[in-house]
């Protein structure tokens, strides 16, 4: 029998949205699916085959939280910010795994995502320096681990499996995903070892715009102010996602490997990008991200600094990671 072959239409037919240039040739080209939605339900920007489901990966980080405020979990802002995060591992966030999983009367040994270095390069390289070997708390996923860990202990689940499609966590997880983005129509492991879920693009976009606009009161506005009171624990130095959030008032964001990128305005807007060739796509996410924002009509100094993306030859700039047909 001749395995089915995988549909792959969604990336093979992406529209080529970002050039690479140096010296006025065209080095590179990325192919990407973007959607901007509105409160409304309307898309002021739609390229490419925005309905059709992608892997958010860690840009479904935020629903995931909310999925474990809903089931109880109760943490000061930075720490549930931590739970939203990608983080790089600095010194504050493998604090703030430790102090939210203590919260519970655990410790770090209760992780069980996969061990890694830190994400950030400056940790990265201090940790090597150490002679330190990867820990489960120095992997960017560790604070959504602790997160899963102390919401199992809040409602007397098991944690020996917390990471167990079947546990209660991961149905509940499931459940909040598929009512606030859309239809899961494939369920994966991601790298952490958590499940990961395939979803509509454009209903993760509509997703992040419903929880940026959400009353602080409720639980999706519990997730969104964290991430805004504490956008360097959601990132790190130097980190776009933190960059982002810093930048434009009221914004959250949240990027994804593979070249994911998510966002979300206060008036519920939001935009949700893809990247075809995954994670040689990340400088393109980035400026696709920028530059959405700024054809929805947000515009600050820190977004405009952000859509600069220069090309460098011996140190200085030759061309530019430029975005290309970003229409209305």
């Amino acid at each position: 029998m001749t395995a089915q072959a995988p549909d792959t239409t969604s990336l093979d037919e992406a529209p080529v949205l970002v050039h690479v240039t140096r010296g006025g040739f065209v080095e590179s080209a990325h192919r990407a699916t973007l959607v901007a939605t509105d409160a409304d339900g309307g898309t002021p920007l739609r390229h490419g085959r925005v309905d059709d489901p992608v892997l958010p990966r860690s840009s479904l980080k935020p629903i995931q939280a909310l999925a474990m405020v809903r089931a109880g979990l109760d943490l000061p802002p930075h720490l549930l910010a931590l739970v939203c995060a990608s983080h790089s591992a600095e010194e504050v966030h493998r604090e703030g795994v430790a102090e939210a999983l203590a919260s519970a009367g655990l410790d770090l040994t209760a992780l069980q995502n996969t061990p890694a270095l830190p994400l950030g390069e400056l940790e990265h390289a201090r940790w090597l320096a150490a002679g330190r070997a990867p820990e489960p708390v120095a992997q960017d996923c560790s604070g959504k681990h602790a997160g899963m860990l102390v919401t199992c202990k809040v409602n007397g689940w098991s944690i020996e499996d917390y990471l167990d499609p079947a546990h209660p966590l991961q149905q509940a997880i499931r459940a909040t995903t598929e009512e606030v983005v859309g239809a899961v129509t494939h369920t994966t492991v991601d790298g952490c070892g958590a499940p990961l879920f395939a979803v509509p693009l454009r209903g993760l976009a509509a997703a992040f715009g419903s929880l940026a606009a959400a009353d602080e009161g409720s639980d999706e506005g519990r997730v969104a102010a964290a991430m805004r009171a504490a956008p360097h624990m959601v990132g790190g130095t130097d980190r776009d996602v933190t960059a982002f959030m810093e930048s434009v008032p009221g914004l959250i964001a949240k990027d994804g490997a593979e070249s994911v990128y998510a966002a979300g305005l206060p008036d519920g807007r939001g935009v949700a990008i893809k990247v075809a060739d995954g994670t040689s796509g990340t400088r393109a996410r980035r400026g696709l991200l920028a530059h959405a924002l700024l054809a929805l009509g947000v515009d600050t100094e820190g977004l405009r600094a952000l859509a600069d993306q220069p090309v460098l030859g011996h140190g200085r700039p030759v061309g530019a990671v430029e975005v290309v047909g970003l229409t209305a």
